[in-house]
């Protein structure tokens, strides 16, 4: 547990939260400032900066866990869509750096804006750019 950590803290119960979800491993909260009703945030109770430190065996029941809790807010709100969203890194968004997965209701013509621009590849670019990522895969 980190001392500094807001989600350590939620999970050591040194801040108050709203649990969905808690087992050995992982809890599940609402998010208090919300992108829709019903989004929650699962974190992980070890404390992990971001998905490069994660073991496989916590990353393989995270992602049990968050279509668990995806399965349930589409019941309950019966929405049209929702959004599991994990940022790694400040350039890609992370601003509470303790690993953890967004889980957001989305609804046609709602407000939550998750975007990006297009790019494109040249000819023989992306299997080149493929070949040069596989060989780092373990």
């Amino acid at each position: 547990m980190e001392n500094i950590c807001i989600f350590c803290k939620i999970i050591g119960k040194e801040i108050p939260s709203t649990t969905l979800y808690e087992d050995d491993d992982f809890k599940v909260i609402m998010d208090i400032s919300p992108a829709a009703k019903g989004h929650a945030i699962l974190l992980t109770k070890k404390h992990f900066a971001n998905i490069f430190e994660l073991d496989d065996d916590t990353a393989s029941k995270a992602l049990v866990i968050a279509k668990k809790v995806a399965t349930a807010l589409k019941e309950e709100f019966n929405c049209d869509g929702v959004n599991i969203l994990q940022n790694n890194g400040e350039a890609a968004g992370q601003t509470v750096f303790h690993y953890h997965i967004h889980v957001i209701p989305r609804y046609y013509k709602d407000s939550v804006r998750i975007t990006w621009g297009q790019d494109s590849y040249k000819d023989g670019e992306a299997e080149e750019i493929a070949k040069a990522i596989q060989k780092r895969i373990i």
